[in-house]
């Protein structure tokens, strides 16, 4: 099986999460909107752009010149400081978004991260996950981010250094001639400004002219970086996806519908297969949820939810889509709906957790769930699954 590999890239990180922390602090200026900057201290000569605004950007401004060059190019220009508490924050709210859609997360940078969903679609194809992903951190944390969808994580990361801002893009292995060779060599990761003339002087011009070029002679001339170019010109790429001992707070899974649907049973139906995935993914994690949640936008982009605290943790998928089903009956008011969700919160340690002695029912349901657990992961997640959702793929594509 091809990887399935996400590389996620905060846009203009720096500058968005400082706009973002002045405007909940009460600020009527969003320094994303203006010739903004943030820059270190002039004053002790370390006055170099870390972050520049879209505008200053069309001003010629360059991330990493000195101030002094940046104010000549637009007198206007405002300068902020940087703060690492706010970029420690933010990256961090990322990072647990993540970390609800795979254990396999890296942080590659404290805006950028890779994550391996190889074992983690379920039902959804990988492009699902990404417009998710994108959705949630624009409307939850207010900043957008580019993500690259590749089979490694070299071309994952490719991808996402395409067209910006607030971009899905691809990078399989036969986009690789189209999309990437046609580059600059100076854009190929890890070739750095020392290596881009020597290239040069061999005729090496573009990512497809390094590709084309014989390994041995690279090799003979930079050495072992020499092989490691050819083999990034050609989207060759082993390197896995270094996940940190870092737990998620929550889990959840949605889906946009392919076309709005009204009827309730047809929804009863798609959140039960939400839950389903749900519950095997907080199994996998050995870990109880407090809090299911059932989160549904209409067809006119209107958002509500609603949600139960157990008194008694749960991993069980019957629980998880009995409680998803009673508070979709609660909360639903007939409206045509796009988007449906589920997610759990408030988990803990299932070593936490005493069973009762007696409660042989309980018992039973997870020796069920352990072995479809087990079924899944032997022989793919779609081998078994609860009844009446084989005829959903059908009618609605549920992927």
């Amino acid at each position: 099986m091809e990887r399935q590999i996400l590389h996620v890239d905060v846009n203009n990180a720096f500058l968005s999460w400082t706009a973002i922390s002045m405007l909940k602090k009460g600020s009527n200026l969003d320094i994303r909107t203006i010739p903004a900057i943030i820059g270190g201290d002039e004053s002790k000569r370390r006055g170099i752009v870390l972050a520049k605004s879209p505008i200053a950007k069309e001003l010629g401004i360059k991330t990493a010149e000195p101030i002094y060059f940046a104010k000549q190019k637009c007198p206007d220009l405002q300068i902020f400081p940087s703060d690492f508490t706010i970029y420690r924050h933010y990256s961090n709210l990322l990072y647990q978004l993540l970390l609800e859609y795979t254990e396999k997360v890296e942080r590659f940078s404290i805006d950028e991260c890779f994550l391996d969903m190889t074992d983690y679609l379920g039902n959804r194809t990988i492009f699902d996950v990404a417009k998710e992903i994108s959705q949630r951190v624009k409307k939850e944390f207010g900043f957008t981010v580019n993500i690259g969808i590749a089979t490694n994580k070299l071309l994952a990361k490719m991808a996402s250094d395409f067209q910006k801002p607030d971009k899905i893009h691809t990078l399989f292995p036969q986009e690789i001639p189209t999309k990437m060779w046609v580059l600059p060599v100076s854009e190929l990761f890890m070739v750095g400004k020392k290596t881009i003339p020597k290239l040069e002087r061999m005729g090496i011009r573009t990512i497809g002219d390094l590709a084309k070029q014989d390994k041995t002679i690279l090799i003979h001339k930079f050495g072992k970086f020499g092989k490691v170019m050819w083999e990034y010109a050609n989207g060759i790429d082993a390197s896995e996806v270094i996940s940190q001992e870092e737990e998620p707070k929550g889990i959840g899974n949605s889906i946009t519908l392919p076309k709005d649907i009204q009827n309730i049973e047809e929804l009863s139906e798609v959140l039960l297969a939400l839950a389903e995935q749900v519950a095997f993914r907080l199994r996998k994690q050995n870990k109880r949820a407090y809090v299911v949640n059932v989160q549904l936008k209409t067809k006119d982009f209107i958002s509500y939810s609603h949600q139960k605290k157990l008194e008694v943790p749960t991993d069980s998928t019957k629980t998880i889509g009995n409680v998803a089903k009673a508070l979709l009956q609660e909360s639903y008011k007939g409206e045509p709906i796009r988007l449906i969700g589920v997610r759990v919160d408030n988990l803990c340690s299932k070593k936490e957790i005493q069973l009762s002695l007696f409660d042989t029912n309980k018992e039973k349901q997870e020796k069920l769930d352990q072995t479809i657990d087990k079924l899944k992961e032997k022989y793919g997640y779609n081998t078994i699954t609860i009844a009446g959702k084989m005829n959903l793929n059908d009618r609605i594509r549920f992927k």
